[in-house]
């Protein structure tokens, strides 16, 4: 997948904001974070224009992180599912 400039800054700005998080929760260390969120079914969904994720906050894209790591899907999140 080709990314645009803005799809470039917006994915810049999330990583940095929700590795900040994992690390500040979590204790990893920045490279493990970055690790774990570019492996994640979370990122790959960031990264797919289609889905407008931009429109979640950080906090939320990092709910839906820490969704996928406790349940395996990300889309268990309260932020999604808005329940």
């Amino acid at each position: 997948m080709n990314l645009n400039d803005d799809m470039v800054l917006m994915l810049d700005y999330y990583d940095k904001e929700i590795v900040r998080m994992i690390c500040n929760k979590y204790g990893y260390t920045q490279k493990e974070a970055l690790r774990k969120f570019l492996a994640s079914e979370t990122y790959r969904m960031l990264r797919t224009p289609r889905l407008a994720m931009w429109d979640f906050s950080p906090v939320g894209v990092f709910d839906m992180w820490e969704s996928e790591q406790i349940t395996g899907n990300p889309r268990n999140s309260l932020y999604i599912r808005r329940d």
